[in-house]
């Protein structure tokens, strides 16, 4: 435990408040970048990847993010992880972080070595981030469709809940504050709204992530966020060797017309439908022709809206950029609990 301690204290005294004050105040500003301290040690990131590392999900999403870390902060994030297969690894002992994409562990059944490694690991201070980790209902029938959609369910995986009932059986995963220290431990609000269509820019600022937040799940070791699960991000954070985005993104928006409530109310439907969980705890019902695409939404207001997909340049940019600004957040938030 107290290696860990010796760890995140370090991290604290390496933050130039100056600067993060500075960001938190211009919401639309990017951090100017600063030298990390080559004085101390580097601090290493675990990445968990089951099976075929050649199969892992976006390869270069974890080392891109910790390079813009690292350029971003005085944080010494070695750029390149740890890999282990399994939590039964003692590795996971020797560093404070462990991150998890849902989609790189096949079978999410805990032998009894990993429940009392992640038990212990947890204990003396660890924190296990598990991307994808939330997963709406209507993409658990693939588990590549958690990969490419980000959708604001506020449920871990079922997967993810029953590994952590064999860790901790009278615990349960809860809802992160919109207000938590956590989106706005770096920066702070989304990234200027102004290059997006005019059509979806208040959609993405009011409702799709509100305040440059995103749903997300904790599991809390006393007063500490231990574990953290969220939708997917990694597909938001990969760059390739010449600087450029791996990854296109588009935007799913939700729009309504006049009368168009009555009208899907009443439409014949021969797909599935899914409930998913709201932030308030209530339920949407969602509409899925293709599988893994949802066409509509019934609220629990008793509006219904249709989904229709964006995409630009403009639109991708922009994602990328709130996904690496919230990357940025969760590890400055790590080391500085």
């Amino acid at each position: 435990m107290q290696k860990f301690k010796n760890i995140i204290i370090l991290a604290v005294g390496l933050m130039l408040l100056p600067t993060m004050h500075a960001v938190v105040e211009a919401e639309d500003e990017k951090a100017e970048p600063s030298l990390p301290n080559k004085d101390v040690p580097y601090l290493k990131v675990v990445q968990l990847v089951q099976g075929d590392m050649i199969r892992r999900q976006y390869a270069d999403a974890l080392p891109s993010l910790l390079a813009e870390v690292r350029e971003r902060t005085t944080l010494n994030v070695d750029p390149f992880p740890i890999y282990i297969e399994s939590f039964e690894d003692e590795v996971i002992f020797k560093h404070p972080v462990i991150y998890v994409n849902f989609a790189d562990r096949a079978d999410w059944t805990l032998t009894s070595g990993e429940v009392k490694n992640l038990r212990l690991f947890i204990e003396r201070g660890g924190f296990l981030f598990l991307d994808a980790g939330i997963n709406a209902s209507f993409l658990r029938g693939n588990v590549r469709h958690g990969q490419m959609h980000s959708f604001a369910d506020w449920e871990v995986s079922p997967e993810v809940e029953a590994a952590f009932k064999q860790i901790y059986p009278d615990r349960r995963f809860e809802p992160l504050s919109r207000s938590d220290v956590f989106f706005k431990s770096y920066y702070a609000g989304l990234p200027d709204a102004t290059p997006l269509p005019e059509a979806i820019r208040e959609f993405i600022i009011n409702e799709k992530w509100p305040q440059g937040t995103y749903s997300t799940m904790v599991m809390r070791e006393e007063d500490r966020v231990a574990v953290m699960a969220m939708p997917i991000m990694a597909m938001g954070w990969g760059k390739s060797e010449f600087g450029q985005w791996t990854t296109r993104i588009g935007f799913r928006v939700r729009e309504g017309a006049e009368g168009l409530s009555d009208r899907l109310s009443e439409a014949a439907y021969g797909g599935e439908s899914y409930d998913t969980t709201r932030e308030d705890g209530r339920s949407d019902v969602i509409y899925c022709e293709t599988p893994g695409i949802p066409a509509w939404v019934e609220e629990p207001n008793g509006d219904w809206r249709v989904f229709r997909y964006y995409h630009s340049q403009e639109i991708s940019d922009y994602a990328h950029a709130f996904y690496t600004r919230l990357g940025v957040n969760l590890f400055v938030y790590i080391f500085s609990q």
